[in-house]
């Protein structure tokens, strides 16, 4: 009866000490997946253009926009550091209104993950005109464009508090600016999609 609690007690021990040799193997390889993960993701180059998924949701703004009678333009995208840093110095240091408080890598253009748009009138001007009524419906047409964008998944500007951005809309994929500083990219989120505004 002895020999069998020995057997049954070292048994015991092998088994707790075969878990907790397991336990540290796969901490071990998550640290170092998850190291190696950090590392590539500080290697990463900005993008240099919209994301694919953006500029598909903002080519269907226009459309959807068109078929109501509202002539959406497009007037930024993707913005380098130096142009977000030009437009930061506008009404500050360089001539010309304040135009956002963003600094360079502070804005989801910088990312290729935000657009402004503005309207077209009949005779071809281009407006910033929240008020505009082109297709004669009672509404705005700057307002519709943006409950459209908002239904295409973007965030819009114009709902922000403090500060609005009436011409600005955004797919943040769930990303804050700080993870998007850090490397980390939508596909990373599995996003394939753009579902923001989250």
């Amino acid at each position: 009866m002895a020999r069998k609690k020995k057997k049954t007690a070292a048994a015991k021990h092998l088994a707790r000490a075969v878990f907790a040799v397991a336990v540290a193997m796969a901490i071990f390889i998550f640290v170092q997946r998850e190291w190696d993960f950090r590392e590539e993701l500080s290697e990463r180059p900005l993008p240099e253009g919209l994301h694919p998924a953006v500029e598909e949701k903002a080519a269907e703004l226009i459309r959807l926009a068109s078929d109501k009678g509202i002539d959406v333009v497009i007037t930024d995208g993707y913005r380098s550091d130096e142009e977000q840093e030009r437009l930061y110095a506008q009404g500050r240091t360089a001539s010309g209104q304040v135009v956002t408080h963003a600094r360079a890598g502070g804005s989801y253009h910088n990312f290729g993950l935000a657009v402004d748009y503005a309207l077209r009138t009949p005779d071809g001007r281009i407006i910033w005109d929240i008020g505009w009524d082109g297709n004669q419906n009672g509404k705005s047409d700057w307002m519709e464009t943006a409950e459209i964008a908002k239904s295409l998944g973007f965030a819009w500007g114009g709902d922000w508090n403090g500060f609005k951005d009436y011409p600005h809309l955004e797919m943040t994929f769930g990303l804050s600016l700080r993870e998007l500083r850090a490397g980390w990219r939508p596909e990373d989120r599995g996003a394939a999609e753009a579902s923001d505004g989250q």
